[in-house]
């Protein structure tokens, strides 16, 4: 059986001083990402009304694609980077195509 792809929506939200910051931190990830095995789509959003918020728009090929993006080094580096960046927790979310 086919698993269906699985999307992630991920807010993440920088502390007002650190936008640019971690916006070129989150910018770094999408070629290195784009490039992995699995990866369907992976977008970097930024607010139009809020330069602070951040989301990523992801769809991957399967649970096992996402769990080998969720331990690449490039994400675990730019993770390291968050306690410093961000005003919040991460919020990351999964979803299943209905429609």
């Amino acid at each position: 059986m086919h698993e269906k792809p699985i999307r992630i929506v991920a807010r993440v939200v920088s502390r007002t001083d650190k936008t640019g910051e971690l916006r070129s931190v989150l910018i770094a990830l999408v070629a290195p990402t784009r490039r992995e095995t699995g990866c369907l789509c992976y977008d970097l959003l930024q607010n139009q009304s809020d330069p602070t918020d951040f989301t990523f728009v992801e769809e991957w090929e399967s649970n096992t694609a996402l769990e080998s993006h969720l331990n690449s080094d490039h994400l675990k580096a730019a993770a390291g980077r968050f306690p410093e960046l961000l005003a919040e927790e991460l919020d990351i979310r999964r979803y299943d195509t209905i429609e």
